[in-house]
């Protein structure tokens, strides 16, 4: 089967999710200012453990291969280490992202000791000066630290996870040679206005210059680099880059939140992309398989605006997350597209007198503070 045809068919949805993120907390120590989901504070309707379980088992049931799990501060969670041992207990391997702040030498060592789980550390600058003001004060250093304890228990390669900006873009050589140090594997993915990131988008986000510059260093080193198919929008400079050349929403992922709401990706946290509950009748099972949203998001879409442009077989018109946060329309171009018509409608768009930009449906964020302060 080709790449084309294999995403023709990815497109039409599948019986399960390939990759499936469950939030299992708003919790957080934590306050980054792109943080996708606003987290900080945790939600007293969050699923309970037994509750957890039940998705899984269903999760099972569907064959489900593997789960990322996030937050929030994942780890904050008192029953964190029983749920990830359900998962794998029941042949669902687990993916989890984390600042770190709670990988001590104990706990380093625990996770070490279980089979079919990864890791991702999130870190945002090579160094404390680039990294702290985004992630918060004293974050880099949690993170190095982490990362320390996890070579020291002989974890394996765990992922070194960076949110590419304007202010870090021209250090991926450096996140490279950091990860190759530990024997780890760099993840880097695009930056979207989800969440608080719809607040620090305009100041974060690289320039179409260095969008640019991150197509050609993907294309010298993508094949080591994993990007979770985040930049799919500059395929239209030229070469394809590796991985699916689709927007997977609703189709082979979604996102399950700490309260059970299931959406159909992870940086569409909003109501209109919201297809129903796990305690709904039928639970996920139904959500995926039966909800308006997903039944709808399977259909063959239309080119909108960029059907006039050459390359949108190439971008396929970019990230719905990112042009539904920007206020541009679903079936426009992406706000960063690279040949520059995403940029015109946004500024248009942000100086028109009566634009309104859709914000996120909760926001669970709290007052800021140093990350030191939680794990010290």
């Amino acid at each position: 089967m080709s790449a084309s045809q294999l995403v023709t068919q990815l497109k039409r949805g599948l019986d399960a999710p390939i990759c499936l993120t469950w939030e299992l907390t708003y919790a957080c120590n934590l306050q980054c200012v792109h943080c996708l989901s606003s987290s900080g504070q945790r939600d007293d309707r969050e699923l309970s453990t037994q509750q957890a379980f039940a998705v899984l088992d269903e999760l099972r049931d569907l064959q489900v291969f593997y789960i990322n799990i996030g937050g929030g501060e994942p780890m904050i969670r008192r029953d964190f280490f029983d749920i990830i041992e359900y998962s794998i207990a029941n042949d669902i391997g687990v993916k989890f992202s984390t600042n770190g702040a709670f990988i001590d030498e104990k706990n380093a060592r625990r996770l070490a000791a279980m089979d079919y789980l990864d890791i991702q550390i999130s870190l945002d600058g090579i160094d404390a000066i680039t990294n702290d003001p985004v992630r918060g004060e004293g974050s880099y250093n949690i993170a190095r630290r982490a990362m320390d304890n996890l070579k020291a228990a002989n974890f394996g390669p765990f992922k070194i996870s960076v949110v590419v900006t304007r202010h870090n873009v021209d250090q991926l050589d450096e996140f490279k040679a950091l990860a190759d140090s530990y024997g780890a594997q760099l993840r880097i993915t695009r930056l979207r206005p989800s969440g608080r990131g719809v607040d620090s988008w305009n100041d974060l986000h690289p320039t179409n210059e260095q969008q640019v510059q991150i197509y050609n260093w993907l294309l010298a080193h993508g094949e080591n680099v994993l990007t979770g198919d985040s930049f799919f929008h500059l395929n239209a400079l030229g070469e394809a880059l590796p991985g699916l050349n689709m927007c997977g929403a609703g189709r082979v992922v979604c996102l399950i939140d700490p309260i059970g709401d299931v959406y159909a990706c992870p940086f569409v946290l909003h109501d209109q992309f919201k297809a129903g509950n796990v305690h709904d009748t039928g639970g996920f099972t139904s959500v995926w398989r039966d909800s308006e949203l997903f039944t709808s998001l399977r259909e063959p879409e239309s080119a909108g605006a960029c059907a006039s442009c050459g390359n949108y077989d190439s971008c396929q018109g970019g990230c719905m997350a990112a042009k539904f946060f920007t206020g541009l329309p679903l079936d426009g171009p992406d706000p960063e597209c690279v040949l520059g018509h995403g940029a015109d409608l946004v500024e248009a768009r942000q100086a028109s007198p009566v634009s309104i930009t859709p914000k996120p449906s909760k926001d669970h964020s709290k007052p800021a503070r140093s990350a030191l302060s939680v794990v010290s």
